[in-house]
């Protein structure tokens, strides 16, 4: 299903920049979509750092069939013990238990992200162990659906904007940022389609 401002972000974005309307066309019918539940997204993130994603794909899998109830507070009920044996690291099940302790006494609190903005968002994920910016912007985007989000240290990102729009010529972060001001409020929506210029396979977090 399309995220209910995605036909209006693209109208605009088209009307704005010739470039991205050809990848908007190109793009007809796809769009974002979310994972669903925020917790084991951003759990799914922390077991996916620094490994390949077929490594991910696997650890997870052994990581849910382990535990079998993905949910906050029985992941705290496991402990450390509970997690050992399916390739997780200790440094990420120290993470785990500190994104789970987060849930469970309310320091994250999905019901109340609606009245947070992106940056005040972004904040408080960052302060759960293993969670960084460039993680905590990909769950706006992908879990949340935030429509404005412009992740300056995501890497396809960079390549797709120099490629497309300074013929392969590598800019500084300030002249990206700027650069992306031309795609404000959409620019969940541009990135999306800067990615899928580099894979045509959608783009899932």
């Amino acid at each position: 299903m399309l995220p209910d401002y995605w036909m209006k972000a693209s109208r605009a974005l088209s009307d704005a920049d010739p470039l991205m309307a050809e990848l908007i066309e190109r793009h007809a019918g796809a769009s974002l979509s979310s994972r669903g539940d925020p917790f084991a997204t951003l759990a799914r993130s922390i077991v996916g750092q620094q490994i390949s994603v077929k490594a991910a794909d696997a650890v997870w899998g052994r990581f849910v069939a382990q535990i079998v109830v993905l949910t906050p507070d029985h992941l705290l009920r496991l402990g450390p013990a509970g997690l050992g044996g399916c390739g997780l690291s200790q440094r990420k099940i120290e993470y785990l238990g500190d994104l789970a302790a987060h849930f469970v006494d309310g320091r994250l609190d999905p019901a109340a992200w609606a009245g947070l903005d992106d940056e005040s968002l972004i904040v408080e994920l960052c302060k759960v162990r293993g969670i960084g910016r460039w993680t905590a912007e990909m769950f706006l985007i992908f879990n949340l659906m935030r429509p404005d989000v412009f992740p300056l240290d995501d890497v396809g990102l960079q390549r797709a904007v120099f490629d497309r729009y300074f013929a392969g010529q590598k800019q500084s972060r300030q002249a990206l940022a700027e650069f992306g001001e031309r795609w404000r409020p959409w620019r969940s929506v541009a990135t999306w389609h800067l990615w899928r210029s580099l894979d045509p396979v959608p783009v899932a977090y």
